[in-house]
């Protein structure tokens, strides 16, 4: 989600909270080198990201150092090394959602790419259950989003629900992501197919298209056409404000839940079947279910805690959203379906 590093540039800052009470952990069975953990390239890198606080407050603690490494096909690398038989250094996952996880499933159907982490952890439990994903116990929810509109309210009123995104008042006006290249782009295609259902789903988009929508690649290019003016409604994150809430923006950057939904889209973690240290693993994703740490992370990445015990300061939940209906769909209703309804979005889209 590359939103994070984007939205930072425009002198976004972070919660600094104390680390007091991190537990302490043993290592893994003599293993050497660093706890690596395999993530998204925003995560880290740059002062204010969730990796940098999660690298710095947990080498305050522990005697392992965490390195960050940023592959760039994703969870696609490692799935392929998987297939070609060849060694998977990392010890860790981070940025997992439901559809990597079937990926990940149907194309590894006799090899386990990940083992079971939630066996291993002392916090699994304070997880809220609604973002449980995996049957199998691998992924883990550390944070969450919303998937909304966001509109500019000095061009537009709040569509409210689906069908009026057909009416010809919004003609010309949303401007969506790409299903097969985008997260976001990805969640609001199956936001859709939750609403209308996988026989009607695609009349739906017929619609859309018909209507003029503007699919771009990625979040980061829909947003700056967004930005730019070019269209007044942008389909994004529901914690859009926490960056844009001046008196000056707030009015151009109004959320607005479809049908007063918002599709939610965990973000997980899991452990290499593979990995170097197991054990420092475990201890690494207990940390970061640590109240401390859920705070910290769903600040610096715009999500919400994917925690029941965790809170988030008020000055940042004046201005991010939950949906007042959460919508989405399961590991097991996306088996066996994601890629197909995926695949006739895109030949709809492309084909217009």
């Amino acid at each position: 989600m590359r939103r994070r590093a984007y939205l930072r540039a425009a002198g976004a800052t972070a919660v600094g909270l104390s680390t007091a009470g991190c537990l302490e952990f043993g290592g893994s069975g003599g293993a050497s080198g660093p706890l690596t953990i395999a993530t998204y390239d925003s995560f880290f890198g740059d002062d204010g990201t969730a990796g940098e606080w999660l690298r710095s407050a947990w080498e305050d603690d522990h005697d392992v150092d965490v390195e960050f490494v940023a592959p760039d096909a994703g969870v696609n690398e490692y799935i392929t090394r998987k297939q070609d038989g060849a060694s998977i250094d990392p010890d860790l996952f981070v940025g997992l959602n439901t559809p990597d996880l079937v990926r990940v499933d149907e194309e590894l159907p006799d090899t386990d790419l990940f083992d079971d982490l939630r066996a291993d952890l002392e916090h699994a439990d304070d997880v809220k259950p609604e973002l449980e994903v995996d049957p199998e116990n691998r992924a883990v929810p550390y944070d969450t989003g919303y998937i909304s509109l966001v509109y500019d309210g000095t061009e537009v009123e709040n569509p409210e629900t689906f069908d009026a995104l057909l009416e010809p008042e919004y003609e010309g006006a949303l401007l969506a992501q790409n299903a097969q290249s985008s997260d976001p782009g990805l969640a609001f295609l199956l936001w859709t197919v939750h609403e209308h259902g996988p026989e009607d789903y695609l009349d739906y988009w017929e619609g859309l298209v018909e209507n003029d929508v503007r699919v771009l690649d990625d979040w980061q290019p829909a947003y700056n056409a967004f930005l730019e003016g070019e269209r007044p409604v942008v389909v994004s994150y529901s914690t859009d404000q926490v960056y844009y809430n001046d008196e000056d923006e707030l009015p151009h950057h109004q959320v607005g839940f479809l049908n007063d939904q918002g599709y939610a889209n965990p973000e997980t973690v899991a452990r290499f079947a593979d990995a170097d240290r197991p054990e420092d693993a475990a201890a690494f994703v207990d940390f970061l279910l640590t109240d401390e740490a859920q705070r910290n992370v769903a600040v610096k990445n715009v999500q919400f805690p994917a925690t029941t015990t965790a809170s988030l300061p008020p000055e940042y939940t004046q201005y991010a959203y939950e949906p007042p209906e959460p919508v989405t769909f399961t590991y097991e209703e996306l088996a066996g379906n994601v890629e197909g309804w995926t695949e006739a979005w895109a030949q709809l889209v492309a084909s217009n």
